[in-house]
């Protein structure tokens, strides 16, 4: 009981309940192998059943004889599974594998590349300066593709409504195929065991009508107005960047429209006021191993911070 209570943590993150072409032919998939393994369990135990029911009686069910049972085992045993394995096998290659592969070259509309981190995720979208975090923005019923690596360890990135998860590998680029039908945010999550809190290591695609999807990208193109003194004295721009200021940082999130996005660190945390001075006063409180420290701030250095960063939409 306690491991299907605990199954159901962890956000919505509904592996059958594909909202995009691609995921729905898995979805499909993957019920017609669980009710064709159904019946075959089912058939099993009912023999198993059947034995244990007759097992103080010599002869065989219905007066048959050892060559009719010898015909069922090979026929039920054998011929059936070898049929039934190679129609599941050809339909998930031909229809399924490659509805799902990487598109070809000149195919999508818009092209994202997607880093992971320790453990957090920087989308970047290509031919503009945008770079948000952890919080990916897509058109409705528009091809993107995403271009996956890593700047350390292996990542896997997967959004189970939208998407087949690809592996994020050092030095290595791999191509997915994302969309969605319908406005939604849809959850994901690193798939690969990638160190301490590789539990807080998700990630959101927010899909968006097209005309709101452009005018989300035409205010992210915008630089931030101004530089706040207590970011730069305190050295967060070594660390962040926020465009049209002095910092310049890369080792962390890019936090431009910092107030746009309604999670912090991965979406542990929601974008409040309060749990922004939280997450700035000890991070690894909330994200024990995470790479930023805990600066001796005070109470009003901490307060300037927070109210700086609300100002970042």
């Amino acid at each position: 009981m306690v491991p299907l209570v605990v199954a159901g943590c962890g956000g919505n993150q509904n592996v059958l309940h594909g909202e995009s072409h691609q995921e729905r032919s898995i979805d499909t998939l993957w019920w017609v192998m669980f009710g064709v393994s159904c019946v075959g369990f089912s058939f099993v135990a009912f023999l198993l059943l059947l034995g244990w029911w007759r097992r103080n009686r010599r002869e065989l069910p219905g007066g048959a004889d050892e060559r009719v049972a010898t015909w069922l085992v090979v026929l039920l045993g054998i011929a059936t599974p070898i049929v039934l394995l190679s129609a599941l096998f050809v339909w998930s290659d031909i229809f399924v594998m490659r509805s799902t592969a990487a598109p070809p070259p000149g195919s999508t509309a818009i092209t994202i590349d997607v880093i992971g981190h320790d453990w957090w995720w920087e989308a970047r979208y290509a031919g503009t300066p945008v770079v948000t975090a952890n919080e990916i923005h897509i058109p409705t019923r528009t091809r993107v593709l995403v271009v996956g690596t890593t700047a350390d360890v292996i990542h896997s990135f997967w959004v189970p409504e939208l998407a087949r998860k690809i592996d994020l590998i050092p030095g290595r680029q791999n191509r997915l195929l994302l969309e969605a039908d319908e406005p939604g945010r849809y959850r994901g999550q690193c798939s690969e065991f990638c160190g301490v809190q590789h539990a807080h290591m998700a990630v959101v695609v927010v899909a968006q009508r097209p005309a709101a999807f452009r005018r989300w990208l035409a205010s992210q193109k915008q630089p931030a107005t101004s530089a706040d003194a207590a970011f730069i004295s305190e050295s967060c721009g070594s660390c962040h960047m926020i465009r049209g200021t002095s910092a310049r940082g890369t080792v962390g999130p890019d936090l431009t429209h910092f107030a746009s996005r309604q999670t912090l660190a991965a979406l542990t945390l929601p974008n409040t006021r309060a749990f922004v001075r939280a997450w700035i006063r000890d991070p690894g409180r909330f994200k024990p191993g995470t790479r930023m420290p805990k600066l001796p701030l005070s109470a009003k250095q901490v307060d300037e911070l927070a109210t700086y960063l609300e100002r970042l939409k």
